[in-house]
């Protein structure tokens, strides 16, 4: 009996550690699909830019492109954080048309994406992010008190907590959600809470954040639901604007083309940055 007791609690131990681990492989796959294939760049849409390399501070090489328009003079740089999945090729229309906007723009791959050395994991995005504002800031063509930081969906993480730790003008958020263990809830929806060892806490870091801000979503959005996206704009600070968009996770800036550059425009334009 004694026996059969303790083979009863060795398998209902193994099936917790499967369990957990289990969870553990969900919440890594689901958070990041890096790709490595660089497909396009700027330059094939006309764009011309400069490929970067540059070094973490735990000595991770990152790459990235820096973009800027033609009649340059020392305007306002948008360093742009991407999604999760992909590269930075995946990003090279958005960058030239946030180029033809009249922005400088400092696009990155995290550790693990693209050209970039390294795994990616949560701690990474946030100290790729401070490495990449550090290199921005130093060169004598950026003005580094104009500098924009645009995060889409998992990007919003990385650029929410750069703004907490370094001086920017302007804060655009699209398309990304509160916090992690909210998503987890969509993701695995059986997951008890305390499993998820991901914080990515963007509602709570938001809070302190008292720059313009321009949040950006679809209530369509099948990705991240809206829910998330407003709860995240909530939580912030005045100054604050919201710009409600239609479509897919990926497609609502193509079908939504006017409004959202429009918008994107005029919140630029308020404060002093285009």
């Amino acid at each position: 009996m004694k026996d059969k007791t303790v083979r009863i609690l060795l398998l209902l131990s193994l099936v917790v550690v499967l369990f957990v681990l289990y969870i553990w492989y969900l919440e890594s796959t689901a958070i990041f699909l890096p790709s490595r294939e660089i497909t396009t760049t700027p330059q094939s849409l006309g764009v011309p830019y400069e490929n970067i390399t540059f070094k973490t501070q735990d000595g991770v090489i990152l790459n990235g492109w820096l973009a800027k328009p033609a009649q340059h003079s020392k305007r306002s740089t948008l360093i742009y954080f991407h999604g999760n999945a992909g590269n930075i090729s995946d990003r090279a229309e958005k960058v030239a048309a946030f180029v033809k906007l009249g922005l400088n723009v400092f696009i990155i791959d995290y550790r693990g994406y693209g050209k970039s050395q390294g795994k990616p994991t949560e701690k990474g995005l946030y100290s790729d992010a401070i490495a990449a504002y550090d290199y921005v800031i130093k060169r004598p063509d950026i003005d580094k008190e104009r500098i924009v930081v645009y995060g889409v969906s998992l990007g919003g993480a990385p650029a929410i907590d750069l703004a907490t730790k370094r001086k920017i003008a302007a804060l655009i958020i699209e398309s990304s959600f509160s916090n992690a263990h909210d998503m987890a809830r969509i993701i695995v929806p059986f997951a008890p809470a305390f499993l998820i060892r991901t914080q990515m806490a963007s509602d709570t870091k938001v809070q302190s954040l008292m720059i313009p801000k321009l949040f950006v979503h679809s209530r369509e959005d099948e990705t991240i639901p809206f829910v998330l996206g407003k709860k995240l704009f909530d939580a912030a600070p005045h100054p604050k604007e919201f710009l409600e968009i239609s479509g897919t996770h990926n497609e609502g800036y193509l079908l939504n083309s006017s409004l959202y550059w429009s918008g994107i425009n005029r919140f630029l334009e308020k404060n002093k940055l285009l």
